[in-house]
Protein backbone atom coordinates (compact mmCIF):
# COMPACT_ATOMS: atom_id res chain seq x y z
CA UNK A 1 0.00 0.00 0.00
CA UNK A 2 3.22 2.41 0.79
CA UNK A 3 3.92 2.51 -3.08
CA UNK A 4 0.27 3.91 -3.46
CA UNK A 5 1.74 7.57 -1.62
CA UNK A 6 4.41 9.11 -2.51
CA UNK A 7 4.65 11.26 0.41
CA UNK A 8 3.26 12.40 3.30
CA UNK A 9 3.81 15.63 3.75
CA UNK A 10 3.84 17.89 7.32
CA UNK A 11 3.94 21.25 8.08
CA UNK A 12 3.16 23.75 5.07
CA UNK A 13 2.45 21.34 1.95
CA UNK A 14 0.74 19.15 4.52
CA UNK A 15 -1.63 21.54 5.68
CA UNK A 16 -2.21 22.69 1.66
CA UNK A 17 -2.87 18.66 0.94
CA UNK A 18 -5.24 18.68 3.77
CA UNK A 19 -7.26 22.04 2.84
CA UNK A 20 -7.24 20.59 -0.77
CA UNK A 21 -9.12 17.44 0.66
CA UNK A 22 -11.60 19.43 3.02
CA UNK A 23 -12.80 21.59 -0.26
CA UNK A 24 -13.05 18.86 -2.33
CA UNK A 25 -14.90 16.05 -0.14
CA UNK A 26 -17.21 18.73 1.48
CA UNK A 27 -18.19 19.95 -2.20
CA UNK A 28 -18.63 16.52 -3.13
CA UNK A 29 -20.79 15.61 -0.02
CA UNK A 30 -22.60 18.26 -0.18
CA UNK A 31 -23.34 18.07 -4.53
CA UNK A 32 -24.37 14.54 -3.75
CA UNK A 33 -26.74 14.99 -0.93
CA UNK A 34 -28.35 18.04 -2.94
CA UNK A 35 -28.40 15.54 -6.33
CA UNK A 36 -29.77 12.69 -4.13
CA UNK A 37 -33.05 15.33 -2.33
CA UNK A 38 -34.06 16.23 -5.73
CA UNK A 39 -35.52 12.83 -7.01
CA UNK A 40 -32.88 11.61 -9.24
CA UNK A 41 -33.07 9.53 -11.58
CA UNK A 42 -31.22 5.93 -12.04
CA UNK A 43 -27.80 7.29 -13.26
CA UNK A 44 -27.94 10.81 -11.15
CA UNK A 45 -28.52 8.86 -8.21
CA UNK A 46 -25.76 6.37 -8.57
CA UNK A 47 -23.44 9.45 -9.58
CA UNK A 48 -25.00 11.43 -6.29
CA UNK A 49 -23.70 8.10 -3.87
CA UNK A 50 -20.71 7.68 -5.40
CA UNK A 51 -19.84 11.74 -4.95
CA UNK A 52 -20.76 11.17 -1.34
CA UNK A 53 -18.78 8.33 -1.12
CA UNK A 54 -15.96 9.72 -2.44
CA UNK A 55 -16.16 12.94 -0.60
CA UNK A 56 -16.43 11.09 2.78
CA UNK A 57 -13.33 9.11 2.10
CA UNK A 58 -11.63 12.66 0.97
CA UNK A 59 -12.47 14.39 3.97
CA UNK A 60 -11.20 11.58 6.61
CA UNK A 61 -8.32 11.08 4.02
CA UNK A 62 -8.74 7.16 3.60
CA UNK A 63 -7.32 5.12 0.64
CA UNK A 64 -6.77 8.95 -0.76
CA UNK A 65 -5.33 7.65 -4.37
CA UNK A 66 -8.12 5.65 -4.61
CA UNK A 67 -11.00 8.33 -4.02
CA UNK A 68 -9.01 10.99 -5.89
CA UNK A 69 -9.23 8.61 -9.04
CA UNK A 70 -12.79 8.43 -8.33
CA UNK A 71 -13.63 12.26 -7.97
CA UNK A 72 -11.52 12.57 -11.55
CA UNK A 73 -13.72 10.10 -13.23
CA UNK A 74 -16.91 11.85 -12.35
CA UNK A 75 -15.97 15.17 -12.43
CA UNK A 76 -15.15 14.07 -16.17
CA UNK A 77 -18.15 12.49 -16.50
CA UNK A 78 -20.00 15.20 -15.30
CA UNK A 79 -18.29 17.53 -17.15
CA UNK A 80 -19.25 16.15 -20.05
CA UNK A 81 -22.72 14.31 -20.08
CA UNK A 82 -24.90 16.64 -17.26
CA UNK A 83 -26.15 19.76 -19.04
CA UNK A 84 -25.02 22.74 -16.86
CA UNK A 85 -21.61 24.47 -16.39
CA UNK A 86 -19.08 21.88 -16.90
CA UNK A 87 -16.25 24.17 -14.94
CA UNK A 88 -16.93 23.42 -11.38
CA UNK A 89 -17.20 19.61 -12.63
CA UNK A 90 -13.67 20.27 -14.16
CA UNK A 91 -12.51 21.92 -11.00
CA UNK A 92 -13.29 18.91 -8.78
CA UNK A 93 -11.68 15.97 -11.08
CA UNK A 94 -8.84 18.45 -11.40
CA UNK A 95 -8.35 18.54 -7.34
CA UNK A 96 -8.81 14.69 -7.64
CA UNK A 97 -5.93 14.03 -9.56
CA UNK A 98 -4.30 16.59 -7.70
CA UNK A 99 -5.05 14.26 -4.31
CA UNK A 100 -4.46 11.06 -6.59
CA UNK A 101 -1.01 11.82 -7.24
CA UNK A 102 0.21 14.01 -4.38
CA UNK A 103 -1.16 11.41 -1.61
CA UNK A 104 -3.01 12.31 1.87
CA UNK A 105 -0.76 14.24 3.98
CA UNK A 106 0.17 13.46 7.49
CA UNK A 107 -2.92 14.50 8.54
CA UNK A 108 -5.52 11.53 7.15
CA UNK A 109 -6.20 8.00 7.93
CA UNK A 110 -3.65 7.17 5.38
CA UNK A 111 -0.65 8.74 7.24
CA UNK A 112 -1.88 6.45 10.62
CA UNK A 113 -2.38 3.67 8.66
CA UNK A 114 0.47 3.03 5.79
CA UNK A 115 2.83 6.01 7.07
CA UNK A 116 6.56 5.51 8.30
CA UNK A 117 6.04 4.04 11.72
CA UNK A 118 8.97 5.41 14.37
CA UNK A 119 10.36 2.72 16.54
CA UNK A 120 11.90 3.72 19.90
CA UNK A 121 14.97 1.45 21.09
CA UNK A 122 15.36 1.74 24.56
CA UNK A 123 19.01 2.10 25.83
CA UNK A 124 20.17 -0.53 27.59
CA UNK A 125 22.98 -1.30 29.40
CA UNK A 126 25.56 -3.69 28.17
CA UNK A 127 25.78 -6.72 30.52
CA UNK A 128 28.93 -8.30 30.94
CA UNK A 129 29.48 -11.24 28.67
CA UNK A 130 30.10 -14.56 30.29
CA UNK A 131 32.72 -15.76 27.66
CA UNK A 132 36.66 -16.35 28.35
CA UNK A 133 37.71 -13.10 25.58
CA UNK A 134 40.31 -10.91 27.24
CA UNK A 135 39.75 -7.55 28.02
Amino acid sequence: MRRLFSTFARGSPGVGLLVMRLVAGTGLVIHGVLRLSTGPSIESGILAVLAIGGGILLLIGLWTPLAGALVAVLGVWCAIFQPRDPWADILLGTLGVALMLLGPGAWSVDARLYGWKRINVRDRKRQPCDCNIPR
